[in-house]
């Protein structure tokens, strides 16, 4: 817990560079293009489009409490905002290579900087899905505000993915490629696409070790099926243990690798 504050503490005291280097990041991203922006938002569309086409074909509807599609994009948005961060962090040292560098600037803030800029969109699919929901006919209740709590939890273990994968990164360059393949196999599991209920026993216990089971569902809980989260004392409790851990793990990596990166880079 001391480290997690104390790491918390240094972004707080570097959050307006670390704003300012997120914005410059996000328009950077979309640099000469002609439709801007926009192309961020073309790719999860399509395949919020084609997972829903294609999985409606296969439910027959008979049990469903809910649109379909109202369920699963309130999964699909936060693992889209967790797969491009943790995939931004894993490569934050290697694009900002020459700040690395720079004996003093504090390179502890380059992928929070890129975990910030895909903070950005996220915001703005939060926004599309909150606006999506009300044109369904599903209008805010008190359980909606937990969203901003499951969105600080998933920025926390984010960080701790971000900080690990992005100094291992450094001197094993195919984490990037393993990072991806991890990304694509756990849509999957997570699970986002099919309903957890599916299954059962040690099947479903396996699942839930995986922390971004506990936020989808948390979405999926504030949005549409009205649970506080403290109606689930002992997944919040194996979350907060275990992304603890995880920052823990990264942080303490990235320090200890810290002072070879700019050799190896």
């Amino acid at each position: 817990m001391k480290q997690f504050f104390s790491e918390f503490s240094q972004i707080w005291k570097r959050k307006g560079m670390v704003s300012e280097l997120a914005k410059a990041d996000f328009k950077k991203r979309f640099a000469g293009s002609y439709f801007g922006i926009l192309w961020m938002f073309v790719q999860p569309v399509v395949t919020i489009v084609i997972y829903y086409l294609v999985f409606t074909l296969l439910r027959d509807g008979s049990n469903d409490k809910y649109p379909f599609i109202l369920w699963l994009v309130a999964g699909l948005v936060p693992w889209f905002f967790f797969s491009e961060a943790v995939q931004l962090a894993t490569n934050s040292l290697y694009e900002y290579s020459y700040l690395v560098k720079k004996v003093v600037f504090n390179i502890s803030i380059l992928p929070v900087i890129k975990i910030v800029s895909a903070l950005f969109i996220h915001l703005i699919f939060l926004l599309i899905m909150v606006i999506f929901y009300l044109i369904m006919g599903y209008f805010p209740t008190p359980y909606w505000l937990q969203i901003v709590y499951y969105s600080f939890s998933m920025l926390v273990l984010i960080m701790a993915v971000g900080y690990l994968c992005a100094a291992v990164n450094v001197f094993f360059k195919d984490m990037t490629q393993i990072v991806g393949i991890i990304l694509q196999f756990g849509i999957w599991v997570t699970p986002i696409m099919w309903e957890y209920q599916l299954v059962g026993g040690w099947v479903l216990r396996i699942l839930k070790l995986n922390p971004m089971f506990y936020i989808v569902q948390g979405y999926r809980d504030s949005l549409l099926d009205q649970v506080w989260f403290w109606q689930r004392p002992g997944e919040t409790l194996y979350f907060w243990v275990i992304t603890l851990l995880l920052f823990w793990l990264g942080t303490s990596v990235f320090q200890k690798l810290r002072p070879h990166f700019a050799d190896v880079l």
